[in-house]
């Protein structure tokens, strides 16, 4: 099944993208897989990127590759950041803040996947919505006025896998103590993202807000993403299914997209259209538990607890 897409048979591909000089992009966990990709088609058109990301070895090693292909001058830097910690996230974005004056999109790229067993961050929240969700909640919510400054987007990648848990947010149980399960903690993590993601779009359409906020999925990419988390079987299965993925460099483009296309819908989830796992980029089907409005607001209200923060829109 394919969804739609405004961009031709071929759907979106990089080769519609302008001249980004002058522009900077923010993008977490772009050390490897589709951050790196999307972080190469960024400078590729002139843009400056600042990764944020956890490891400064890998950081620095990523920064080398970059600079070899772009030159000594590239507009590339990196930021630590540990989604894990909501400490570090507040230190990180102070350090943004200080060294950036402009963000003309923010991309919450970052995600852990498939934790084989129950772990906790050192907030106490089950790794994959400590990771995914709440830690970008707490980002965005200390970036938002820069984002905004600079008329900026807000860029949520999602995942499939929305659709593979209880289709819901479990209040009573977020940490899954009762039952753990590394796919239905995987998927609750990033309903939870897209669930923001969306009700920051209706706030900020709402408020009259100059922050364009979106929401896409890489589909299935040769990634990394559950090589240090994931159980034995998991594992094996993403190699034997491997073949079929399409790269990373494609799996980059709906986020790319989303941070730099003009005239993109609200409610709206883009990625590839081709079983919503490879092909053109454009529209796909999104199921409407996504966006209950009373979910969301529950969630909203949650995550400023949480977090300790504050998002007002």
């Amino acid at each position: 099944m394919s969804g739609k897409t405004p961009f031709g048979p071929e759907g979106w591909t990089p080769a519609r993208i302008g001249d980004l000089t002058g522009k900077t992009y923010v993008i977490t966990g772009a050390n490897g897989g589709a951050g790196f990709e999307a972080t190469r088609i960024l400078l590729s058109k002139g843009a400056r990127v600042v990764m944020m990301n956890r490891s400064a070895e890998r950081s620095s090693a990523a920064i080398d590759t970059l600079k070899q292909e772009f030159g000594p001058d590239a507009g590339v830097s990196f930021v630590r950041m540990d989604l894990a910690a909501l400490s570090s996230v507040r230190e990180a974005a102070a350090g943004l803040l200080e060294a950036e004056p402009r963000i003309d999109a923010l991309i919450c790229n970052a995600a852990i996947a498939q934790v084989a067993t129950q772990q906790l961050t050192v907030d106490g929240f089950e790794s994959q919505l400590g990771v995914n969700h709440f830690g970008h909640f707490l980002l965005c919510a200390l970036l938002f006025e820069r984002i905004e400054a600079s008329s900026g987007r807000i860029v949520m990648v999602g995942s499939n896998g929305y659709k593979m848990g209880d289709n819901r947010i479990r209040f009573e149980d977020l940490n899954y103590d009762q039952t753990y399960s590394a796919w239905n903690a995987y998927a609750q993590s990033k309903l939870a993202q897209m669930v923001f993601g969306y009700e920051l779009q209706r706030r900020v359409q709402a408020a009259g807000k100059n922050v364009e906020v979106h929401v896409c999925h890489p589909g299935a990419s040769r990634t990394g993403l559950i090589r240090d988390t994931a159980g034995t079987v998991t594992r094996v299965l993403a190699v034997l299914l491997s073949p079929l993925a399409q790269s990373a460099e494609r799996g980059s483009w709906p986020e790319v997209m989303c941070a730099t296309e003009e005239g993109l819908e609200p409610a709206t989830y883009y990625g590839p259209t081709r079983f919503e796992m490879v092909g053109p980029v454009g529209a796909c089907p999104l199921k409407p538990f996504v966006l209950d409005p009373q979910q969301a607001r529950d969630l909203w209200a949650l995550s400023e607890t949480k977090t300790g923060v504050q998002l007002t829109v």
